[in-house]
């Protein structure tokens, strides 16, 4: 019984913290228009975003020293009381403190829940917990919207704020009667130096993403390049050694996380702006697009769970599925293309992001000795929120400086898929981790280049950001492109959290 009870509070609470994400990215421009301070709008997500980056590199290395127990209950403190301020906020400001506060507490939740599952169960269950992870971000995508828009027209838009902090406690104590008896007191690893050069490199990665996602509208151009440059420096430092050259084993897992979940984030953002505009879909029908490949995504992390494919045709077929749905949905942009090629195009494109990513999650602690599960889990979720804010910046730039044309995005993205589909091999083969990450960037180029042409290619933060407008300026009725774009983005998890931070922020 206390196992199944484990499980439900694992699940629960990062149900809460993946519709937080997507709630607030809803409720925002309402928000923004009560409290004025339009102008601090986008300062409400990158706030956030630079918080979760800092609180995950913090998070992973203390649960290594300390055990995930602190961790994971300070963050959930964190994640209420910062809900709790914002939603009481009187003023834009203090909006964004408790933003912060409550990205950094989540950012702690999710890495400590990786942590746990590691050390509470046995390898074989790993697939089947990381697949209900999975699920736990794609639903509040499908059904968010509609609670939010309800909760924002009825009880107006602290609501959406307030009520997840009285929910997060039933999740928290029904986490408590799970953990009772449980092996998860205490590290499994001894004080190591170096964290608060982490943590300043952790900052400093926060900013440069935070650059790039400015950078990527009109006139901003030099802001972008800045960004992309104090990312080239202080991303490898947080990564595993030799992930910008996708060296065998977890610095190609981390990798191919990045590339999935750029090249999937950066198309879904652009995808319902490209109905909206080019095929005149209504905003409902545009947001059913992404509602099947949330569903999609679901069950290909459900058919994981259940091991019917083994991890290496996981990561190659969806890898395969995700270009090919990119494929095909920028084909839609061709008038005499069929429209109604748009849903199984994201149908697929969802199949594989689900197939690749709770596969990931699961290699990450296969391929981490105790003691490094934190610190690798870390570094996964920083990879993935970062190269998603890159890909989503950079296709923006590229749709508005060629003249808002849509195929550009999809082509750039298409770039990262198949950049991911030539990495996915080597998230095999490879040594234990050795907990070292920071000399990531000695020079590694193979991975830099495929991410180039990846980021180079992928772009979609202004884009998006009208895809965030289609209809996230709409959010007061809840409707559904704008919910599943951004919610679509977030159903990932934690980096899909970011990517929809910076389609909204871009706004």
């Amino acid at each position: 019984m206390s196992r199944r009870a484990l499980t439900a509070g694992l699940v629960a609470l990062m149900s809460l913290v993946a519709f937080e994400y997507m709630a607030v990215a809803i409720a925002m421009p309402v928000v923004a228009e009560e409290l004025g301070g339009l102008e601090l709008y986008g300062l409400a997500f990158s706030g956030a975003m630079a918080a979760s980056v800092v609180g995950t590199v913090l998070g992973g290395r203390w649960a290594d020293l300390r055990g995930p127990m602190a961790p994971l209950w300070t963050g959930v403190a964190g994640f209420g009381a910062g809900l709790a301020v914002a939603g009481l906020a009187p003023s834009m400001e203090v909006l964004i403190a408790g933003r912060f506060v409550q990205g950094f507490g989540g950012a702690l939740v999710s890495v400590a829940l990786y942590v746990l599952v590691a050390r509470v169960y046995p390898e074989e269950l790993h697939p089947r917990i990381f697949s209900l992870f999975a699920t736990a971000w794609v639903v509040p995508s499908m059904v968010g919207p509609v609670i939010v828009g309800v909760l924002t027209d009825t009880l107006g838009w602290r609501s959406v704020f307030l009520l997840v902090p009285f929910l997060t406690v039933v999740a928290g104590l029904l986490l408590l009667r799970g953990l009772a008896g449980q092996p998860v007191r205490g590290g499994q690893r001894g004080p190591a130096p170096g964290l608060p050069a982490k943590i300043t490199w952790a900052a400093v990665t926060a900013v440069g993403a935070a650059l790039m996602q400015y950078g990527s509208t009109d006139g901003r151009l030099p802001l972008l390049i800045i960004g992309l440059v104090v990312l080239a420096v202080a991303l490898p430092r947080l990564l595993p050694a030799g992930t910008l050259r996708a060296a065998r084993g977890l610095p190609s897992v981390v990798g191919l996380r990045g590339l999935a979940a750029g090249a999937f984030f950066a198309a879904e953002v652009m995808v319902p702006l490209m109905l909206r505009e080019e095929r005149e879909l209504s905003t409902t029908a545009a947001g059913l697009v992404l509602t099947g490949g949330a569903l999609s995504w679901s069950f290909a992390s459900w058919l994981q769970g259940r091991e019917v494919f083994g991890q290496r045709t996981n990561l190659r077929l969806g890898s395969a599925m995700i270009a090919l749905g990119i494929v095909v949905m920028g084909a839609v942009t061709i008038p005499s293309v069929p429209l109604a090629v748009a849903y199984p195009a994201w149908i697929v494109t969802g199949f594989g992001i689900g197939l690749i990513y709770p596969t990931l999650s699961v290699l990450t602690l296969e391929l981490s000795a105790p003691g490094e599960q934190g610190e690798n889990s870390s570094a996964l979720q920083v990879g993935e929120s970062v190269f998603s804010v890159v890909s989503v910046a950079v296709t923006g730039a590229l749709f508005l400086s060629a003249g808002r044309e849509y195929w550009v995005v999809f082509a750039a993205t298409l770039v990262m898929a198949v950049a991911g589909l030539a990495v996915a091999p080597r998230a095999f083969g490879g040594p234990k981790a050795t907990g070292t990450p920071g000399d990531g960037g000695d020079g590694e180029a193979s991975l830099a280049g495929q991410a180039a042409g990846t980021s180079q290619a992928g772009q979609a933060s202004a884009g998006q950001a009208s895809a965030g407008q289609a209809s996230a300026g709409q959010a007061s009725a809840g409707q559904a492109s704008a919910g599943q774009a951004s919610a679509g983005q977030e159903s990932a998890g934690p980096a899909g959290a970011a990517a929809g931070q910076s389609s909204a922020g871009s706004a």
